[in-house]
């Protein structure tokens, strides 16, 4: 089990992004090809068996490979490259390119991550705090919050 790289961020395991066939009209990350088109890009590379990452994984994840320079670049220049993959999956969403459409959700995940790690915020905890008990508005698990509100 990895250790746990920075402080506000607890080591379980308890959201995980899961992997949806494509009979729901989504790409399994294992068909995804890398964008190296290796499966290894060194030593340093991560196993390419990993097929799932929980937010807590993710976050670490991120920290350990980009914390020094988000964190010299600060909260403003790390929100500005947010902004621009959210322009960016904007686009792809208006496409029909399907690989490139999950890029960009990556993307836009992994620059939340990011900022998120500069704020030093928890994401999980966010999460398990705002979404884990149901709707933020109703409370209840399938929102029956009237659609002119905003859950």
């Amino acid at each position: 089990m990895p250790t746990n790289t920075f402080p506000h961020v607890p080591t379980n395991e308890s959201l995980l992004f899961p992997l949806v066939s494509h009979q729901n009209g989504f790409i399994k990350l294992s068909e995804i090809p890398s964008s190296s088109g290796s499966e290894s890009s060194g030593p340093e590379s991560t196993d390419s068996a990993a097929r799932e990452l929980s937010i807590v994984d993710l976050q670490q994840h991120i920290h350990q490979m980009y914390y020094e320079k988000d964190v010299a670049r600060g909260v403003e220049g790390t929100f500005m490259w947010l902004m621009e993959e959210v322009g960016e999956l904007s686009s792809a969403l208006r496409g029909n390119d399907r690989e490139n459409l999950a890029e960009e959700f990556a993307d836009v995940i992994a620059w939340l991550a990011t900022i998120a790690n500069v704020a030093q915020i928890d994401l999980n905890a966010a999460l398990v705090a705002k979404y884990g008990h149901g709707c933020p508005g109703c409370h209840r698990l399938v929102c029956e919050c009237p659609d002119s509100e905003k859950p």
